[in-house]
């Protein structure tokens, strides 16, 4: 059972940017739905749960390397999987 829940809550700490230590492609392809201050955001690029932050893109401005600068927001975040399994859904008719 612990198993089956660990494996249906997203991690702690995750983010979107590949060159980041808490990026992680096989649970974002899941699908990791977030909600900051009471609502669902999809504009976050990397949150901590644990430490109560979100990070989010500052408009279009973008760094030196290309990447787009971000803003750190403090309050409640919750996370949890779109995908919530392996198995589809299955489809009645009749």
């Amino acid at each position: 059972m612990s198993d089956k829940t660990e494996q249906d809550t997203p991690p702690d700490h995750l983010a979107i940017h590949p060159s980041s230590e808490f990026f992680d492609a096989d649970k974002l392809q899941r699908g990791v739905g977030i909600r900051f201050k009471d609502r669902v955001r999809t504009d976050i690029e990397e949150y901590c749960i644990s430490e109560g932050w979100v990070r989010v893109q500052a408009g279009k401005t973008m760094d030196r390397k290309g990447r787009p600068l971000t803003i750190k927001l403090n309050g409640p975040v919750e996370a949890w999987y779109e995908d919530l399994g392996d198995e589809p859904p299955v489809n009645k008719k009749g």
